[in-house]
């Protein structure tokens, strides 16, 4: 047991004696239904096996297996041969795509002094992945703009937008300059989309040791951090405006698909931009002059971090091949017993940077074992109601290229068959996460009260609740203690969940284990097998956890008599949200005022120090009022749906937030049985599939159409993270006003039709009676 799980007092602790024993009503399941499904989902949760997983790691990162490489393709081959052989339908599609890779990089300091980068990340004695280095990819920031360019550097800190308003106030510009930014706060694609708005010709990020080396723990080998040289590879392809393919935007990038050529992509970067080590870094960092930083721009290196302009001058030269590489998609099927035609889908990539143990590996030998463990309860006789689909994405790395081109070229199926879609990405040691569509928040609540955490031997939802209890905000706090769920994060980007949930309007969610294992080998030739079996899921008992949490997620949606959506949750969510951004406007709107009154006082006329000028606030427009009620209202109407729902389910005899009625139909394959005829079912398990898509719209979000959900979002620039009710949030941070009402309006008639789908379905179901 980590040290971390024998850190709860006493007293927490002491609330499990509190707490009431799991029911064995399952949501969406008659009372007969649900004890057959507890009995399938015991046996499956028997079966994933450490040792299994630990074997299928050693194999799939064995070798470098980035896109177009020739591990890439025999993985995919091997993940195939593993899913026929454990009984299932499985078959490979293939996507061709834009994937550029380096051939030329320079990183020069000129001046006052000369100093060339390594770009290179060295081989390590005790590691032995790492000297491959002939099949390794270079350090490099995928779909960088070509460029040489010799200029002043600038840090700029994280690189985010405020970090420039700072930059500004100061009276520093990055125009005509290239910037060295380090990673951290934004996704690395944003770094070099902000900096050429403000007029810089390259960027340059780094790993500063203070978020990711030795200020944090003992960099590897000897610990678990990223050492001097290492080095985070990664896609800067500008997502936020769509992910997948770049030359293929809004369809399959299948055989015949009508490409853009390269000057006419939107997501490349406008300026070269390439990764370095914090060794490399240091020289660079202490060449700058010009004021000093502010004390929250500081990081770990040994040195006065400065501004800049100069004296360092850089020399910076990217260029890549622009070649189109083949990805391979591993699809394995599972066909439903009644309900064929819907679907549950499960995915995990399988390609990496270099040999990516962790990212993905680790969350792709659980995805592997909940496939065997399914295989061997199908030779019992189990038999899934509905469809379930098993992926191993290629090119997720680069872009999300696999998930994305196949849920373009399937979207039509989709929308009308997708009931889920479940992700992992990379599992390591600790904690639960859980994040996406709240009308799953319940559901998956539910699923974590059923599976034991392996150290703690409590639930993994008790295990993250008394860790909020005792880690957690004031609010969060009071809320693990008093609330039925514990909230699930909203998802942004970064994974392969973004198509299904963000342009289909698919439920989905994302789990995975952590939190209790620092690593500072993402992206880099150390994220392997030595490194993970040393510093991280050891023994890979979280990657069981992983499996049985996911896998009976999996079963428990393919199995539902009724799908087990729950809205009341949503309802609350969307309340929650609007609250915020109602603040952030008013915040908006007292800040305008105060600047406007300070400049008319002239309150930055006078200047005490000319050395150190105050450099006067830009005079903003003043927000305007927004009639946030149509919001509200439409909010008010889901919560009602959502209640005259849970009243209507248990009404018809299936479990929803309680009551249920004896059922007396005849039981199918599975001993599932319940007060509805499969036609009545039917009916409503089709409204059902509707609601999530009624919060899409198919206009998408202004600026970027290929969003079309109304709620989620990854930020226009924050990449990774996401920004919720996002059309109307994200005009109020970027002072863009003209057309808000009109998302107001849009984001309210998403809200009213989701809940007019769930006034349908609660009809439907008293209808039966």
């Amino acid at each position: 047991m980590s040290p971390r799980a024998l850190a709860f007092p006493l007293a927490v602790l002491a609330l499990l004696a509190a707490t009431p024993a799991d029911t064995t009503e399952l949501r969406g399941f008659s009372p007969a239904a649900a004890k057959a499904e507890l009995d399938w989902e015991a046996k499956f949760k028997a079966i994933p096996a450490p040792d299994s997983m630990r074997e299928a790691m050693r194999h799939l990162s064995a070798r470098p297996h980035h896109v177009g490489s020739p591990y890439d393709s025999a993985n995919a081959q091997w993940i195939l041969a593993r899913f026929k052989s454990y009984g299932w339908d499985a078959h490979i599609e293939r996507f061709d795509v834009l994937f550029p890779t380096p051939v030329e990089r320079v990183v020069e300091l000129v001046a006052p002094t000369r100093y060339t980068a390594k770009l290179q990340e060295p081989t390590l004695s005790v590691d032995p992945t790492s000297g491959q280095r002939a099949e390794q990819l270079p350090t490099y920031n995928a779909y960088s703009a070509d460029g040489d360019v010799t200029a002043p550097l600038v840090y700029v800190n994280y690189g985010a937008p405020a970090d420039y308003e700072e930059l500004e106030k100061a009276g520093v510009s990055v125009k005509g300059a290239i910037v060295i930014a380090r990673y951290g706060q934004t996704w690395r694609g944003i770094k070099p989309k902000v900096a050429a708005e403000h007029g810089a010709l390259g960027c340059l990020i780094y790993s500063d040791p203070a978020n990711d080396g030795y200020a944090v723990s003992d960099t590897f080998p000897v610990g678990p951090m990223r050492p001097p040289q290492g080095v985070q590879r990664g896609s800067v392809q500008d997502m936020p405006l769509y992910p997948g393919d770049p030359a293929t935007p809004g369809i399959g990038a299948v055989p015949g698909a009508k490409k853009l050529a390269v000057s006419q992509i939107q997501t490349l970067t406008k300026i070269p931009v390439l990764p370095i080590s914090y060794a490399d870094a240091q020289p660079l960092l202490r060449a700058l002059g010009g004021r000093d930083v502010p004390a929250r721009w500081r990081g770990g290196l040994p040195l006065t971090y400065k501004l800049g302009p100069g004296p360092a001058r850089v020399h910076l030269k990217v260029k890549s091949d622009w070649k189109t590489r083949p990805i391979y998609d591993v699809i394995a099927t599972l066909k439903g017993s009644v309900e064929p035609d819907q679907w549950v889908i499960r995915g995990n990539h399988h390609d990496a940077w270099v040999n990516g143990a962790e990212d993905p590996i680790s969350g792709l030998v659980a995805e592997l074992e909940e496939a065997r463990a399914m295989g061997e309860l199908v030779k019992q006789g189990w038999k899934p109601r509905r469809t379930i689909i098993y992926a191993a994405w290629d090119g997720e790395e680069p872009g999300l290229l696999g998930s994305t081109e196949w849920a373009e070229t399937h979207a039509d199926e989709l929308r009308t068959k997708a009931v889920a879609y479940l992700n992992s990405d990379t599992n390591g040691r600790g904690f639960l996460d859980m994040e996406g569509s709240h009308i799953l928040e319940r559901f998956i609540n539910d699923v974590a009260r059923d599976v034991e955490d392996p150290e703690a031997k409590v639930s993994v939802w008790k295990r993250s609740q008394l860790q909020l209890i005792k880690d957690g905000t004031k609010e969060e706090r009071q809320e693990a203690r008093t609330r039925r769920d514990l909230r699930i994060g909203a998802m942004g980007s970064g994974s392969d969940y973004t198509p299904f949930i963000q342009h289909l309007g698919i439920p989905s969610l994302n789990l995975g284990f952590g939190g209790e294992d620092r690593g500072g080998i993402y992206h880099s030739i150390y994220d392997d097998f030595y490194w993970y079996t040393h510093f991280s899921d050891t023994s890979f008992v979280y990657g069981r956890a992983l499996a049985q949490t996911a896998g009976t997620a999996v079963m428990r949606l393919a199995d539902a008599e009724v799908i087990p959506y729950e809205f009341g949750n949503l309802a609350e969510t969307v309340r929650k949200y609007t609250g915020e951004v109602k603040a952030l406007l008013d915040e908006s709107r007292a800040s305008a005022m105060e600047t406007a009154r300070e400049l008319d006082e002239g309150v930055y006329a006078a200047v005490a120090d000319p050395r150190e000028p105050e450099v006067a606030p830009r005079r903003d427009s003043i927000p305007p009022y927004l009639n946030f009620a149509p919001i509200e209202n439409a909010t008010d109407r889901l919560a009602r749906a959502a209640a005259a729902y849970e009243k209507a389910l248990g009404g018809a005899g299936v479990a929803g937030s309680g009551a249920t009625l004896a059922a007396s139909s005849a039981a199918d394959g599975n001993g599932a049985s319940s007060g509805l005829t499969a036609g009545q079912m039917d009916a409503v398990n089709a409204a059902l599939l509707k609601v999530e898509r009624a919060l899409t719209d198919a206009r998408g979000l202004p600026g970027r159409p290929w969003f079309t959900h109304q709620l989620y979002a990854p930020g226009f620039y924050t990449g990774y993270g996401v920004k919720t009710l996002p059309a109307v949030r994200e005009a109020i941070e970027q002072k863009q006003f003209g057309g808000i009402d009109q998302s107001v309006e849009r984001l309210a008639a998403a809200i009213n039709a989701a809940a007019g789908v769930v006034e349908g379905a609660a009809a439907a179901l008293r209808n039966q009676r």
